[in-house]
């Protein structure tokens, strides 16, 4: 177990899980309904955010999801979510959607998704969050951006002015 008060890596907060899509699940086509798939994924995400918070966390946004490929009936439906990225007292938690072949096993990635999550005190006050230490290429990657996405979250609801948002200008070269 990592110090409390210094980074944690991102395999600390690793979640996974794993459903059966059943009839109560689906649509009349016979597709799991994005509601569903995004309660899947909130629970998972939350988990993730409290393992590497070790505090009660609450959802702040849905930043992204995606519906790539539509998940049947009958399906095994798993998601892996890991804290990508934490930031003073949110963390932005990444989480990829895999559907498993019944005859091969294999997983296939179907679709993914980024959530945002702020830890909070007893008083539901948010509190500051350990940092997160990437180990490999793509969790370095998902760090990397996650400033971008930080920023062009806050920039949409208003809370930042673009001239602020220092990382995506430079992505945009006079």
């Amino acid at each position: 177990m990592s110090d409390p008060n210094k980074g944690r890596p991102v395999s600390e907060s690793l979640a996974e899980t794993t459903h059966l899509v059943l009839p109560n699940d689906t649509n009349t086509l016979g597709n799991l309904m994005g509601g569903q798939l995004l309660k899947w994924l909130d629970i998972a995400c939350a988990i993730s955010a409290h393992r590497h918070s070790k505090r009660v966390v609450v959802t702040v946004a849905v930043n992204h999801v995606s519906f790539d490929r539509p998940i049947k009936l009958g399906d095994f439906v798993t998601i892996r979510s890991q804290v990508s990225r934490a930031f003073s007292t949110s963390m932005e938690v990444w989480a990829d959607v895999w559907v498993e072949d019944h005859v091969s096993g294999r997983k296939i990635r179907c679709n993914n998704a980024i959530y945002t999550f702020v830890a909070v005190d007893n008083a539901g006050s948010p509190i500051e969050v350990p940092e997160v230490v990437p180990s490999n290429e793509e969790e370095q990657r998902r760090y990397d951006g996650a400033l971008r996405r930080r920023q062009l979250r806050l920039i949409l609801a208003g809370k930042m002015r673009p001239e602020e948002a220092t990382e995506l200008r430079a992505l945009f070269p006079k």
